[in-house]
């Protein structure tokens, strides 16, 4: 076999190793819709909320009703003698139409923005799900980064013993030298046990979301390019908030369903007017009290029905003055959440500005970190600098790995938290963050 033709056997070999089950994480976001019991539980309440809004229009259309009845009498008397038993049969058939309504009209408008309420509502549960599977999939990224970075470490800690020793072994370093690289070996191998503990519970974490077992979520692409917030002004973001915000959207819907439920409150002084009709049809077979023949009557009516309040006790005026309160209340919610979500807004936008600092620092950090444990470690191989200097800069140096790639997925998150706290959150901005992600390998 020719070297070319070895070297593809390789590849596909490496291609069919790989596991099948690496998603990006749009594609386990649309796993956990399909999965995650609190996402369904929000489609559920959204789907009830939509049809007790229906439920609404009814006080406005005609209602129909059918009633039968079958009975038997017997009628015994004395003066003048008459002792006769005789069946009634009964059907009706009964319609009304309201006509002048107020309260239906008003919460027949209050079913109307509930549909708005449901809506927003779902929207916070999306938003809420994106959060959710984002931070479970960088929490699998950051702790498997930090168990690769953990045993970095404990190789390069494991070559520095190994060096301490055969350098005590030859008389040109102290014992003390290799007691200190043991006790930094040994506290990273506890180091180890720690990471691969956190990396089993992030990716249970993971999975339990998505619904699927040993989920491989693709890592970052090196080096991150993350831009900074689009638009760079934080007003912008706060005026997107109050545009968009779902909370703000449910804090205003509550507000007008609170002014529907005054003005239901207030047709309380408004008569009502509805057009009725029915039809009864009465048999009694075998007679009755006065005819001792069968007989059947038929009798029709349709009509208005008028219904004027004039005093309840002063209830109306009493149920006036508390939808007044509440409608006060709502406006104060709204006031509240507004300056919340703008509070939300300002934290997450400084914070995402504030992260993309902090990685550029480490960045630079870890630079430094590299050539400071370089320029030891050649201190030590002449004689300048003595163990415990290279054990210090090795753990300064993965440790700021560490640092920087937890500041790196912070600074992700951030960008869909930033999205999330003014509620402009959607799905295409994980579709935006998976160019960042290859496929694992």
């Amino acid at each position: 076999m020719t070297a070319v033709g070895s070297m593809a056997v390789v590849v596909l070999a490496a291609a069919f190793a790989q596991p099948a089950n690496a998603e990006n994480l749009l594609q386990l976001y649309e796993s956990a819709r399909a999965y995650d019991a609190t996402w369904q539980s929000a489609k559920a309440q959204y789907d009830a909320n939509l049809f007790r809004a229906e439920q609404a229009k009814a006080a406005l259309l005609p209602t129909a009703g059918l009633s039968a009845g079958v009975t038997r009498s017997n009628f015994d008397s004395t003066v003048p003698s008459i002792d006769r038993s005789f069946g009634t049969q009964s059907a009706t058939i009964s319609a009304s139409q309201p006509l002048f309504r107020p309260a239906n009209v008003a919460t027949w408008e209050q079913g109307k923005r509930q549909v708005e309420l449901a809506q927003a509502v779902l929207s916070t549960a999306s938003q809420d799900l994106i959060i959710r599977v984002s931070q479970a999939y960088f929490d699998v990224l950051a702790a498997g980064d930090t168990l690769a970075f953990v045993r970095a470490q404990k190789s390069a800690v494991g070559e520095q013993l190994a060096s301490a020793k055969r350098n005590f072994e030859v008389g040109t370093s102290t014992i003390t030298d290799t007691r200190e690289a043991q006790a930094r070996f040994d506290l990273v191998i506890a180091q180890e046990i720690a990471a691969e503990n956190d990396l089993r519970v992030k990716k249970l974490a993971l999975d339990s979301l998505v619904g699927k077992p040993d989920v491989k979520p693709d890592p970052l692409v090196l080096p991150v390019n993350v831009p900074g917030p689009v638009p760079p002004d934080v007003n912008v973001w706060v005026q997107q908030g109050e545009e968009s915000s779902p909370a703000i959207q449910q804090a205003k819907t509550a507000v007008e369903i609170a002014q529907l439920e005054t003005q239901k409150a207030k047709a309380g002084h408004l008569p009502t007017l509805d057009l009725t009709a029915s039809y009864n049809i009465t048999r009694n077979p075998s007679g009755n009290v006065s005819v001792p023949t069968g007989t059947r009557s038929n009798n029709g009516a349709i009509g208005l029905a008028l219904n004027v309040p004039l005093f309840a006790g002063f209830s109306t005026q009493n149920r006036i003055r508390e939808t007044l309160s509440l409608e006060e209340k709502a406006q104060a919610d709204l006031e509240g959440i507004r300056r919340a979500i703008a509070q939300a807004t300002r934290t997450a936008f400084f914070g995402l500005v504030s992260g993309q600092g902090q990685v550029k620092a480490l960045e630079a950090a870890e630079a430094s970190s590299q050539s400071a444990l370089e320029a030891n470690r050649l201190g030590y191989q002449v004689g300048v600098r003595i163990n415990i200097d290279v054990l210090n800069s090795q753990s300064q140096l993965f440790q700021t790995k560490r640092d920087l790639a937890q500041a790196r997925y912070n600074v992700l998150l951030g960008h869909l938290r930033l999205r999330q706290a003014n509620g402009t959150l959607l799905p295409e901005d994980l579709a935006r963050l998976n160019t960042l992600v290859a496929p694992a390998r």
